[in-house]
């Protein structure tokens, strides 16, 4: 018996894994793509490297929402301190949420990285619109 046919001498095994295609990349892996594509549209927008700031995604907030912020948070930006970097955060799950297709989750995902990205260098967010 052939160490690749299956014990019931139905033929070769197949690979464990299809080769990837974009059907298959996860939710979270689309919504990281849409993240970074925002981040390239604003160094675009802004004709800088945005290197001194860290961009991260989280499924949701680790924390019940301050009570100054009547819904739950869509992101947030942490201004830079003494031996770390500037950094914005997206929380994946709110955002999905609140999208009902596609083409308005991008748009959301750029609507809410504008405006923390926007905080974090000090400029108003309407400033990175087209």
């Amino acid at each position: 018996m052939n160490s690749r046919s299956e014990r019931h001498g139905r033929g070769f095994r197949g690979p464990l894994a299809w080769p990837p295609v974009p059907a298959m990349r996860s939710r979270s892996a689309q919504f990281d793509e849409l993240v970074l594509d925002g981040v390239e549209s604003l160094e675009r927008r802004l004709k800088r490297k945005l290197d001194d700031i860290e961009f991260a995604v989280e499924d949701v907030p680790a924390t019940d929402p301050p009570p100054w912020e009547a819904d739950l948070a869509l992101g947030r930006a942490f201004a830079a301190r003494r031996g770390t970097a500037a950094r914005v955060v997206l929380y994946r799950r709110p955002i999905e949420s609140r999208a009902s297709e596609d083409g308005e989750l991008a748009d959301l995902v750029w609507d809410v990285l504008a405006e923390q990205v926007a905080h974090v260098i000090g400029i108003h967010p309407d400033d990175l619109e087209d």
